[in-house]
């Protein structure tokens, strides 16, 4: 049974959008990634057009969860947590739209024997960011779980860190990738691992709630 009901429920409910929407950003993302690792950079362009559009969308969310909770959800002395989760969940999608929009501008030769690692770092990342959401929508039913799930996003953080670290070296090593495309490489790869560093953000704020609301 959830927690709460009346305004607190229409929160959750937009809290809930939120999530998916932000989701919906990282599928494109990575379609993005699978067209341009594919040589297809007008299919490329198209989804980052689609990151762009989803980005925009999770913010208006962003704005109306803001407005609803102003508008006297919860108590005041909770506000700003769910104000301050929101913020955290959107800047995954900024993540994924920082990354898309550098892919697209440098437009970095691929290294063709490191595309499948390049697509395990992308869905490391994604995998963090599908926990957090589970930590998230916990939080209005079963704070303890919320908080286990929390810790989870941490484990899934420090593998995806541990992905990008090792293709970080890989592609400094190659010799068929060129200076310029090592340094593009790493800025991009950096702001992929970027997702998971939000999401692990937006789980650590889950955690202190859950805690919070435990007493």
């Amino acid at each position: 049974m959830p927690i709460f009901g009346g305004k607190e429920s229409g929160v959750f409910d937009t809290i809930e959008k939120h999530l998916e929407v932000v989701n919906e950003s990282l599928v494109a993302f990575r379609e993005l990634m699978v067209a341009y690792l594919n040589g297809d950079l007008e299919r490329a362009k198209a989804f980052e057009r689609e990151v762009d559009q989803l980005e925009s969308k999770a913010d208006k969310l962003r704005r109306s969860i803001e407005t609803m909770l102003y508008e006297g959800a919860f108590l005041p002395a909770n506000r700003g947590d769910y104000v301050r989760l929101s913020e955290l969940v959107d800047q995954v999608a900024d993540a994924a739209e920082s990354a898309a929009h550098t892919l697209i501008l440098a437009k970095p030769k691929v290294p063709l024997e490191l595309r499948d690692e390049l697509m395990k770092l992308v869905d490391s990342a994604i995998e963090t960011y599908k926990v957090l959401v589970e930590a998230v929508n916990a939080l209005n039913s079963d704070v303890d779980r919320a908080i286990e799930l929390a810790k989870v996003v941490e484990d899934a953080e420090e593998k995806a860190d541990e992905v990008e670290y090792d293709i970080k070296g890989k592609v400094f090593e190659s010799e068929t990738v060129t200076t310029y495309a090592k340094l593009v490489w790493n800025q991009i790869l950096t702001k992929i691992g970027d997702i998971a560093d939000r999401a692990e953000d937006a789980s650590d704020q889950v955690m202190l709630m859950a805690i919070k609301r435990r007493g």
